[in-house]
């Protein structure tokens, strides 16, 4: 049997919810030990930056991903490849 949109049981089809990048990065920081001070300096971003990708404001997927080699996260565990 393939599988095809004509052969899935709509009944059980879950959405997968969207990572939240800004809550992972925050939760990351916090459980390391890290103030956004560290981080700024850890990452080469100003505090402001990063407060605003921790706040959702900014999705500069450049700045995520610098603040995620920083933190030793994967981009996956962020949504992103």
């Amino acid at each position: 049997m393939s599988i095809s949109l004509s052969n899935l049981d709509k009944s059980n089809a879950q959405p997968i919810p969207p990572v939240n990048a800004a809550a992972v990065l925050r939760t990351a920081r916090e459980t390391i030990g890290y103030s956004v001070d560290d981080l700024a300096v850890t990452c080469g971003l100003l505090v402001a930056e990063i407060e605003e990708v921790e706040s959702g404001e900014d999705t500069d997927s450049a700045k995520i991903k610098r603040i995620a080699a920083a933190l030793q996260l994967p981009l996956t565990s962020l949504g992103l490849e």
